[in-house]
């Protein structure tokens, strides 16, 4: 299957201002179920100097710095993808890992090799006012990976889908409580709940295809799970899905704000203004 994503960002200052460092993540990130076959990536005004750089969560993004002036910063990315079926069922689990933290009394799992790596993925506290539900999930649950297939389906018919072009995310109880959020909303509930479990996740910036969708595309957020025996498995709440193959991850981090497609600061007595636009094609089918 070959797909071609192009996308636009384009921030718009109500005065001149002196851009500030900035920190691009969208640069995909290597999955071995698709190869780049072409690229271009154009920002506006053009830097003074860019860099490929990668951060401590192993993400590579271009590091841009400008001189000067500007009133606008643009950024515009094109990429034709070649994508291979990726199952994401395809593993078999730590059977001790699932049978200890399923029978623990507290529905709570524990890593055998609990290292201060994993401190950030991680939350001290339990599952607080997600407990109610997530013991209804697990009481209707065959096993660890079924629930986490029900719970992801859930969200998705429980909590309504909705585009919010605010860049802020909102926090875990209050998407919770208005049964509503963005897919970065809809993420971040998601990884709070498990994250309460003992599980360790983390928040995912990229592209997902559905070629069903003729417009409306836009970037999208869902977030991973670790578990011993499948690695990083990706969960899409927002579409009550476990991702596979038509997923392109752009950034993935523990922490949300880190993940974000555009990182920088800008210095002036301005305010801005965020349009951003991303098409999705479908150029061959393939097998």
């Amino acid at each position: 299957m070959l797909i071609q994503v192009s996308h636009q960002s384009k921030y718009e200052y109500s005065s001149e201002v002196f851009l500030g460092i900035h920190k691009l993540y969208l640069i995909p990130q290597h999955r071995p179920y698709f190869r780049i076959e072409f690229q271009k990536f154009e920002v506006c005004p053009a830097p003074d100097g860019n860099s490929f750089r990668q951060d401590l969560a192993g993400n590579w993004y271009k590091q841009c710095w400008f001189t000067g002036q500007t009133s606008a910063l643009q950024i515009s990315g094109e990429w034709i993808f070649k994508l291979q079926n990726f199952n994401p069922f395809d593993f078999i689990l730590d059977r001790e890992f699932e049978e200890k933290g399923w029978k623990n009394p507290s529905f709570q799992f524990g890593y055998e090799d609990k290292t201060a790596f994993l401190i950030p993925f991680i939350a001290e506290n339990g599952p607080g006012i997600f407990q109610e539900f997530l013991l209804e999930t697990k009481n209707q649950s065959a096993g660890l990976v079924d629930f986490l297939v029900k719970i992801t389906k859930e969200i998705n018919q429980g909590w309504k889908h909705i585009i919010r072009p605010e860049q802020n995310i909102w926090t875990a109880e209050l998407t919770f409580s208005k049964k509503e959020g963005s897919c970065r909303d809809l993420a971040v509930m998601q990884m709070e709940m498990l994250r309460g479990l003992g599980l360790a996740t983390r928040f995912v910036s990229g592209y997902a295809f559905n070629p069903d969708l003729r417009e409306g595309h836009e970037l999208h957020a869902w977030l991973e799970v670790f578990l011993p025996g499948a690695g990083w498995l990706g969960l899409d709440p927002s579409l009550g899905l476990f991702t596979d193959h038509r997923y392109i991850p752009l950034a993935s981090h523990p922490d949300p704000a880190r993940a974000m497609p555009v990182q920088g600061t800008f210095l002036g007595d301005s305010g801005s203004a965020l349009k951003t636009h991303v098409d999705m094609r479908l150029l061959h089918q393939g097998r």
